[in-house]
């Protein structure tokens, strides 16, 4: 049976000016999750927002607020993202000392836990964190900016997870992340991927636009 793709709509790509009309747009037209990269200027060479930013978006929408933490050291600010109203937070393995604690203190706020993958990080390094994680994302761009062409290569590491996702039998959600098109979304699913992070290929046009954007990425 084919897995149901959700679509999580990147803010990134949203204008700053109206987040919450634009969080309240993009719901409508059919997002399934609200994705918030939260980046810190150190991790990655760019600022985005912290949890204030999160917590004035919450109440304008039901939505999972899908949040993809892009700082170090970040086990100091899971508190105040659980808090602000994330209801997953991913992070990386290579923002902190130890993964695996990291993942124990957001599921023990009550929080879906998930890891993410850069482009150079290897999908083996997920070997002995599955039975703690509820989420994988797979970056097909080096974090830190919007608008990047998607990376071909990471397709393999895609696939790659799935069968280890696969034979772990537990529901876990694989994302990806990076210059995602109505062409290459195909691609990821067709590799396993079974939710999509769509930042530029959402937004594009405006609000009259959103539900035809999502719709195209789903009809891959």
């Amino acid at each position: 049976m084919p897995r149901p793709v959700r679509i999580a709509a990147s803010i990134l790509s949203a204008d700053f000016a109206r987040l919450g009309e634009e969080v309240r747009a993009v719901d409508a037209a059919g997002a399934d999750w609200i994705h918030l990269d939260i980046m810190d200027g150190h991790f990655v060479p760019n600022i985005s927002m912290g949890p204030a930013v999160v917590k004035a978006l919450r109440p304008h929408t039901a939505k999972p607020f899908d949040v993809h933490l892009m700082i170090s050291p970040v086990d100091a600010y899971l508190d105040a993202f659980a808090a602000a109203g994330a209801d997953t937070l991913t992070v990386h393995p290579e923002a902190g000392p130890h993964i695996h604690r990291s993942l124990q203190h957001i599921k023990a706020l009550g929080k879906r836990a998930g890891v993410v993958l850069n482009p150079g990080t290897p999908a083996k390094m997920l070997d002995y964190l599955l039975e703690l994680v509820d989420l994988v994302l797979v970056m097909s761009v080096n974090p830190g900016f919007g608008g990047q062409h998607f990376i071909d290569g990471q397709l393999k590491k895609i696939a790659a997870i799935r069968a280890m996702i696969d034979k772990a039998g537990r529901p876990i959600d694989l994302e990806v992340d990076g210059g995602v098109d109505a062409e290459n979304a195909r691609r990821c699913i067709e590799a396993g991927a079974d939710a999509l992070v769509a930042g530029t290929s959402v937004f594009r046009g405006g609000a009259a636009h959103y539900a035809a954007n999502i719709a195209a990425l789903r009809a891959t």
